[in-house]
């Protein structure tokens, strides 16, 4: 029969083989193995992992075997700095093979600054947990993990996977740190390229986007994943830049009064029939068009300044016909058919010969 402190050690053994099977460190095939593997044990050592007994008989919580473990090993290392301080090399292997002396010499792992061994298994672990919360999409949670990760191994795996966590929370800014400080480590990290790729397409930065797709394609050229993110991104880029193209240009609006004549020509009478027609609903029928929404017709008031700058609205009025209109107009008499005017052949003739005089100007520009 088992003491208690041996109980005890198997009890917490227990506890650390759930927790990786929980935490994503087993995997899915072994986790059915694993559990009947605990059932044996505690079954041979007389305990029952699942009794609010035993827990408050053996648990060690909020301490684990790993966290202890990990204690330990620290603090051997500060106990022995050096190899040379329990093996002392003798007078011949010094002088017979000095590189062995200086080996032997060296000071343990860990004293240096450089993660232990210890410290990597620690991370590795941390970086399961939080691939787990990735999974659940917990990703406050998982960017805990990492950071832990981080602090113990400054590992580019656990920076890329801070990463891809930033992202799931919509903090793209933090995630191109996290992707750039990745590469900073590994240069030739392909997966960190993707991450980046995706920070910058998030935050709508299409070209920085499209070269670290390209460049993460360098180190990886069969990734499918990445080749399709690269063909968004492009497409993206020049869909912006088409956009920030046509902010540039005149909209095709405003340029429509003059499209018959040029710059400050005489506009196609029938384009300017549809402008009073649609600018009042009622001078197609003879009456009087709506005047406010003449005046705030964008294309309308361009065609006025233009014919007034260039003296055509002074060559119109010489015209009999349109001073007959006029006369009507002032009489009471409404406002004529446009669509009529626009087929009278002597206006048609006139707006020729004005388009002759000054159209040629804006086709040629």
């Amino acid at each position: 029969m088992a003491d208690a402190k041996k109980k005890q050690l198997v009890y917490n053994i227990i506890d650390f083989l759930r927790t990786s099977s929980n935490d994503g460190t087993v995997k899915e095939d072994d986790k059915e193995s694993l559990e009947v593997a605990v059932q044996c044990i505690a079954e041979s050592f007389g305990v029952d992992p699942d009794s609010t007994e035993d827990q408050a008989s053996y648990s060690i919580a909020p301490a684990s075997l790993l966290s202890l473990l990990d204690v330990f090993l620290k603090t051997r290392a500060k106990s022995n700095p050096s190899s040379a301080s329990t093996s002392t090399p003798s007078a011949s292997t010094s002088t017979s093979n000095p590189a062995a002396a200086a080996a032997a010499a060296a000071p343990a792992s860990g004293t240096s600054g450089e993660p232990t061994e210890a410290d990597k298994k620690a991370a590795e672990a941390l970086k399961a947990k939080g691939n787990s919360l990735m999974s659940t999409k917990l990703y406050d949670s998982a960017i805990e993990q990492y950071t832990e990760a981080i602090k113990l191994y400054p590992n580019p795996v656990y920076y890329s996977n801070r990463a891809a966590a930033w992202g799931g929370l919509g903090k793209h800014e933090n995630a191109i740190a996290d992707a750039e400080k990745a590469l900073d480590l590994d240069p030739n990290f392909a997966k960190a390229y993707s991450r980046l790729g995706h920070a910058h397409f998030s935050v709508g930065s299409y070209t920085d986007a499209v070269q670290a797709y390209e460049d993460g394609l360098k180190l990886d050229p069969s990734n499918n994943n990445m080749k399709t993110a690269l063909a968004t991104a492009k497409s993206k880029l020049a869909e912006s830049s088409s956009n920030s193209v046509s902010d540039r240009e005149p909209s095709s609006g405003a340029g429509g009064a003059g499209a018959g004549a040029g710059a400050g020509g005489m506009p196609d009478l029938s384009s300017l029939a549809s402008m009073f027609g649609g600018a009042g609903g009622g001078g197609g029928g003879g009456g009087m068009p709506d005047l406010a929404s003449m005046m705030q017709n964008p294309q309308l008031m361009a065609m006025a300044q233009q014919m007034m700058a260039n003296g055509g609205l002074e060559r119109l009025m010489q015209n009999p016909a349109l001073r007959g209109m006029a006369e009507n107009m002032q009489n009471g008499g409404g406002m004529p058919d446009m669509s009529q005017l626009a087929n009278d052949p002597n206006l048609r003739e006139m707006a020729q010969q004005f388009m002759g005089g000054q159209g040629g100007q804006g086709r040629g520009a």
